[in-house]
């Protein structure tokens, strides 16, 4: 069985000099099945070019980031719906969401940047990939028709607390659990235990947020067995039996990657 990184954003736009050494270092540690989220339009061409290039491994999504959704914000989803119609490697959509973190200048544009795209999966029949910070009730509300109607997904880099664990798991959505899950005196150990393993996939978040002992480095879908070993520390479980669940779980989400 491999590892699958459901959210890696390895392409040359943050790796412009060692995508290769990157990859070849992921499929030696068996991360053989890499997610690529895509932030805005410009994204889109080099997510692309890498997944033409290593298509059993690499995956691509469409979507336009909370934090990218501007004033242009309707050229943009313009831009980005045309690729879902012109490019049948495309396995879900994302990353979307709301993002309140830093700047809440385009909440409204935000929230219909966001229900738009949901819709755009809806239609289609696919998965997504969702960032939430620091506005999960703006985004659970937007949320919540489209999942009782079946829409499947991730809450990618989770960042809630554990009643946002219970919404997304009450939701039928996974939790995308990557490096922060390593490092000391973190929140997220407690949620994971409670929640349980049935319910997570791993990611890294690539280039962010690499785990222990790598922290505050260029992050890598490589380490994607230190973010493994963790949780089957916190499960008391063998690191066979989490990359066997969580793999299985991303799959039963971005079911085209089992094409491959």
């Amino acid at each position: 069985m491999f590892f699958v990184d459901t959210h890696a954003h390895l392409y040359k736009e943050y790796y412009p000099e060692n995508f290769d050494d990157v990859l070849r270092r992921s499929l030696e540690a068996e991360v053989t099945k890499i997610i690529l989220p895509c932030v805005n339009a410009n994204s889109m061409p080099d997510i692309l070019e890498a997944v033409e290039k290593h298509p059993k491994h690499l995956f691509p999504l469409v979507g336009l980031h909370p934090s990218d959704v501007k004033a242009d914000y309707e050229e943009e989803l313009t831009q980005l719906e045309k690729y879902l119609s012109l490019n049948d490697s495309l396995i879900g959509v994302g990353e979307i969401g709301i993002d309140l973190y830093h700047d809440k200048t385009f909440i409204k544009e935000q929230e219909i940047a966001f229900q738009r795209q949901l819709t755009w999966a809806a239609e289609r029949n696919l998965p997504v990939s969702i960032h939430i910070r620091d506005g999960y009730e703006e985004a659970f509300r937007i949320l919540k028709p489209f999942v009782q109607n079946g829409l499947n997904g991730v809450l990618h880099c989770f960042s809630g607390g554990i009643q946002e664990a219970r919404w997304a798991v009450n939701y039928g959505l996974k939790l995308g659990i990557g490096g922060v899950v390593t490092f000391k005196k973190n929140k997220l150990e407690n949620i994971v235990k409670e929640i349980g393993i049935e319910h997570i996939v791993l990611e890294t978040d690539a280039p962010f947020l690499a785990p222990d002992p790598y922290r505050g480095k260029q992050n890598e879908s490589s380490y994607i067995p230190l973010i493994a070993n963790k949780i089957a520390t916190i499960f008391d479980i063998s690191l066979a039996e989490v990359r066997r669940i969580t793999s299985e779980n991303a799959c039963s989400v971005f079911t085209k990657i089992n094409r491959n």
